[in-house]
């Protein structure tokens, strides 16, 4: 990567200079990730990434669905295969009354989950979670959320002081329009043995960490079972556990993909990941789960909670005419309708099971403006927000409000909306 200052197009000649592609970056970053607009901090100890390889290891189709890490096999599965998930959450846990977390993406926004967490705490009321899922920023969460109460603190420090600066670096490659490499180091600096041999030991208790990435070459989500990677011990475990980590958090065409190490049919190869909200916004169970309400297999919880980092209803702003801008805002309504969506799902499907639905997100009322992307001032108010919400015992809802409050089928199986 070339770190010297971009040049100007030559005269008469059209074309984006590196300051007009970084600009669009950060106004689809902004808008995508967060409400904020305009450019980014950037570090002036800037470093020397070398030009990634691009060349791909042909493989099959069928090499590809049976790859394996070498050496941990068993540590992920197909996020749309029911077969494959249910046996790992099924009768592992001994306590009553299962409770299952699920924290969606939203880039600097998963401020309000962390605060959210540790308000939880204050107010007495946060249980111990059976399974906890994250996909993208909420991946990033999920380990401390994991670990319980004690690493509020950590979450706090996490999501209210690092800057943009932490997360990427404008400039590019062939892959991507920036530079993740400040955030692969912002996870490994969090990310430790120690961590992980705690996560190991939750893990043995029959309690289930999971993280959810988008295997761009199948186009399918892929769910990693982080207890069992942690579990595994040793370097490798860290350096994938971190891998899967930036991997879920990685905006497809914005930061790098991450090229995972696999073998599959006697070959090694690497797989494409990238994102997990690529594929589901959050993650409870795999979609053809949720989408059949008269399933025989039931979802071993009774209390679901969803986190969602975001606001939910769409909010009005004159967009400016400019390329980054309508894209950026174009994109967010996407990711708000993506989300609605699979909310409504699962409701319905929560209902129908009789599992106590939980759902807490940015409330319309907060407006706190941000300077851009991973602005430390804008975040620490979303931890406030979110903490005062969960301590007041107010932040969660029992509806889904763009949902039908109930579900019932008539004598002929078909379904019959009521909106009581």
């Amino acid at each position: 990567m070339d770190n010297s200052c971009g040049c100007e197009p030559a005269t008469g000649k059209a074309g984006l200079n590196r300051r007009h592609i970084a600009a669009v970056a950060a106004g689809v970053l902004g808008s995508v990730i967060g409400p904020s607009v305009g450019l980014a901090a950037s570090r002036s100890d800037l470093r020397h990434v070398p030009q990634r390889e691009t060349e791909r290891t042909p493989v099959s189709p069928e090499a590809a669905s049976a790859a394996e890490i070498a050496g941990m096999s068993g540590v992920r599965l197909w996020a749309d295969n029911p077969d494959t998930f249910l046996p790992l959450v099924q009768n592992l846990w001994a306590q009553r009354d299962v409770s299952w977390l699920s924290l969606s993406g939203g880039g600097d926004d998963g401020a309000y989950g962390a605060g959210v967490l540790a308000g939880w705490t204050a107010s007495g009321g946060r249980p111990e979670f059976a399974v906890v899922t994250g996909v993208s920023t909420g991946a990033l969460i999920a380990p401390f959320a994991f670990l319980g109460p004690r690493y509020d603190e950590v979450l706090k420090r996490v999501y209210t002081t690092i800057s943009a600066a932490d997360v990427f670096e404008f400039g590019g490659s062939a892959e991507s329009l920036l530079s993740s490499w400040p955030l692969s180091d912002t996870i490994a600096r969090w990310i430790t043995p120690g961590l992980l041999l705690e996560v190991a030991a939750e893990h043995r208790r029959g309690r289930r960490l999971f993280a959810l990435t988008t295997n761009v070459d199948a186009q399918r989500p892929v769910l990693w079972n982080m207890g069992a990677i942690a579990a595994h011990g040793g370097p490798e475990a860290v350096t994938l556990f971190c891998k899967v980590l930036l991997a879920s958090a990685s905006i497809p065409g914005l930061f790098q993909p991450v090229m995972i190490d696999v073998v599959g049919d006697n070959r090694h190869f690497q797989e494409m990941h990238v994102d997990g909200s690529a594929s589901a916004y959050l993650f409870v169970a795999p979609q053809p789960m949720l989408l059949d309400n008269q399933a025989i297999e039931r979802l071993p919880v009774d209390h679901l909670y969803l986190v969602v980092n975001n606001t939910l209803r769409p909010n009005f702003a004159l967009t400016e005419r400019i390329t980054s801008a309508v894209l950026g805002r174009a994109m967010s309504v996407g990711t708000k309708a993506f989300a609605a969506l699979e909310l409504a799902v699962i409701f319905q499907i929560s209902r129908s099971q009789g599992i106590d639905f939980n759902l807490t997100f940015v409330a319309d009322d907060f407006n706190r403006p941000s300077s851009g992307p991973f602005d430390p001032t804008y975040m620490a108010a979303l931890f406030e927000h979110g903490y005062t919400r969960a301590a007041s015992k107010e932040a969660f809802a029992k509806a889904f409000a763009p949902a039908p409050e109930a579900v019932d089928r008539d004598f002929t199986g078909r379904k019959r909306l009521e909106f009581r």
